[in-house]
């Protein structure tokens, strides 16, 4: 089944709207059964602008929900926060709430590119960091997880292999980018494979990719996408720069020091060397001194 690529910011939240099926994919990657979920009143969007002034802006997403988990002693309502990075510079985003602590409440990251963490699909951050597949706890985590203060969850888009080895793992088979067909925009998801009970996502960004409407905005986005990667490269260019001429600066600055330090020891043997000739000079004077009174 072809489906629309939902590493795309306006397919991502395409499937969100639906609230059946963002209960049914919050409720697989936490792990617990959610039975009310509401955030249209907590969407906070930033609208940037396209570099073309002609066209439209484009809008990106960070969700709040607000949920009601079923437990064993009845009821209870968390807050949960999702955010999808493809860009490095997208961290930024993140670490604006990472230092805040909060009581029931969950976190989703989705990264689209490598980071200094382990190379597992999903990981589960709760005092330690495990992989959500088996709870094995992984060690030298990286500065990113040691900023979680809070119950997470990080999947690593580019870890999600063929190989699927739990049923959140084949969930996410829809954003498993060796799947894209002619066009980055489509994935070929094997429908069989996909467990049945949540075949309502599947059915969900089936529509959005039969939808122009949502083909033109991911094609916006690209342009968007292109733009914002040009400007980190140029900013890591310029970085580069600044630090290569602060070398070369640092460099200057030790050879003038040294040679500085050669005009001070050959000022000093000068020095001796004057004093050396002194010295003689007062001895042929006391020869000549010794001679004369004879």
């Amino acid at each position: 089944m072809h489906i629309a690529n939902p590493i795309y910011d306006v397919i991502f939240k395409y499937l969100l709207e639906d609230n059946k099926v963002a209960k049914l994919f919050l409720s697989a990657i936490i792990g617990e059964k959610i039975e009310e979920l509401d955030f249209s009143a907590q969407e906070h969007t930033v609208e940037i602008e396209h570099p073309d002034k002609e066209k439209p802006s484009f809008t990106v997403c960070r969700f709040d929900f607000t949920a009601k988990l079923r437990t064993n002693t009845g009821f209870k309502t968390i807050r949960i926060e999702l955010q999808k990075a493809k860009l490095q510079t997208d961290l930024m985003r993140f670490r604006r709430y990472l230092g805040v602590q909060y009581q029931d409440f969950y976190c989703i990251y989705f990264i689209g590119y490598g980071m200094d963490l382990p190379k597992r699909p999903v990981l589960k951050v709760d005092y330690t960091v495990k992989d959500a597949y088996d709870d094995e706890i992984l060690c030298n985590a990286g500065e990113f997880v040691s900023s979680l203060h809070h119950r997470s969850w990080i999947v690593q888009i580019n870890e999600l292999k063929k190989n699927r080895r739990n049923k959140l793992e084949e969930i996410l088979a829809v954003f498993d980018q060796s799947a894209i067909v002619d066009h980055r925009h489509i994935l070929n998801i094997d429908e069989e494979s996909f467990p049945e009970e949540y075949r309502e996502i599947i059915r969900r960004l089936r529509k959005a990719m039969e939808d122009p409407q949502k083909r033109r905005e991911m094609e916006l986005e690209d342009d968007i996408i292109s733009e914002l990667k040009d400007l980190e490269r140029q900013v890591k260019k310029r970085d580069k720069t600044i630090a290569e001429q602060g070398n070369t600066i640092a460099e200057q600055g030790n050879t003038i020091a040294e040679q500085g330090n050669t005009i001070a020891e050959q000022g000093i043997t000068i020095a001796e060397q004057g004093n050396t000739i002194e010295n003689l000079q007062n001895q042929i004077k006391e020869m000549q001194r010794i001679l004369e009174s004879k």
